[in-house]
């Protein structure tokens, strides 16, 4: 029986034609020898990798150029299951002709997308991607082995997404580069939390020491804190006769500030603030202050947004000014 018989009913819809026909007939299963490297004039490299979450096994043969460090041939068998073989089946064929250097670049989603059909439908369900994982790891296992190197010295150990390979400095860099707000537009621009969407936030199929939406809030954090404190620091005031005014000019004073370098920062990230009373507490001025939605349950509203907020008013109103939270 063909593997792809195995699969049945709509779960077999859920593979493209490629996969399926790669899983019966793989085109570059087999193995390379010593024979086939004196013939083609390069070194053999053969490299295992082994999923210890599902038991998949794949090992990986390939004929390296020396003088030009070219893949000349590339094979594999796998044990696993149809989803593994298909996924390192593309794999060996994608390192045919590439360098060492360029092969370790070949990510897991590049494999799901050569396997694909069209362009907008997964060639696997999301649970199967770790089999294309596991097609990358191999790489880097036969990388480090032609080098002479430790695998650990070519790969990024902080990979916060497997499916995409994407590493927290990579989600780091997007977010600040696009000024990303929202876990699409991070999946949209890295492809990170796009297919089992486990790295995405806690609930998923598989549990995480780091989900992307710790980091987005993480790096959103602070790039308001810096915008806020940039804001500060363009013009220093603290001659605006804050003493002199009643506390009607007061609150406006402090709002216009507000409005003008604070508030739209708390809004991009879904929060807001207000006023609630402004007290003489000489020689300083206590404001006190209440945060409105997604500022109300965040844990840097006393301490980074708060130092912002406060910084920001001390340079524009009055430097005694002090920002208390309600």
């Amino acid at each position: 029986m063909a593997r792809s018989d195995l699969i049945s009913g709509n779960v077999w819809e859920q593979y493209s034609k490629k996969v399926q026909s790669r899983m019966d007939n793989p085109r570059a299963m087999g193995e390379l020898t010593e024979e086939d490297a004196v013939r083609l004039g390069g070194k053999l490299i053969v490299a295992d990798f082994g999923a210890e979450s599902c038991g998949d096994a794949v090992r990986l043969f390939w004929v390296v150029d020396s003088a030009t460090d070219k893949i000349l041939d590339s094979k594999f068998k796998s044990f696993g299951c149809g989803t593994a073989i298909a996924s390192s089946d593309a794999m060996a064929e994608l390192c045919i002709g590439k360098t060492v250097d360029e092969a370790i670049h070949i990510t897991n989603t590049e494999v799901e997308q050569f396997l694909r059909d069209d362009d907008g439908t997964p060639a696997v369900p999301p649970q199967k991607m770790h089999c294309s994982v596991m097609a990358y790891d191999v790489i880097i296992e036969a990388a480090a082995q032609y080098k002479g190197v430790e695998r650990s010295t070519l790969q990024n150990q902080d990979i916060v997404c497997e499916c995409a390979r994407a590493t927290k400095a990579d989600i780091i860099n997007a977010i600040k580069t696009y000024d990303l707000k929202s876990l699409e537009e991070i999946g949209a621009k890295t492809k990170a939390g796009t297919y089992c969407k486990s790295c995405r936030e806690p609930g998923g199929h598989e549990e995480r020491e780091v989900y992307l939406v710790d980091i987005l809030n993480e790096v959103r954090e602070e790039m308001m804190q810096k915008s806020l404190l940039e804001a500060a620091n363009t013009t220093s005031t603290g001659e605006n006769a804050f003493d002199k005014m009643t506390i009607v000019q007061r609150i406006k004073a402090v709002d216009a500030v507000i409005d003008e370098f604070i508030r739209p920062m708390l809004i991009m990230d879904g929060g807001n603030m207000e006023i609630i009373d402004i007290k003489e507490n000489l020689p300083y001025y206590d404001i006190y202050i209440r945060y409105l939605g997604a500022c109300g349950s965040c844990a840097s509203g006393s301490t980074g947004t708060l130092y912002a907020i406060e910084s920001t008013l001390k340079h524009k109103v009055d430097e005694n000014i002090r920002v208390l939270p309600v």
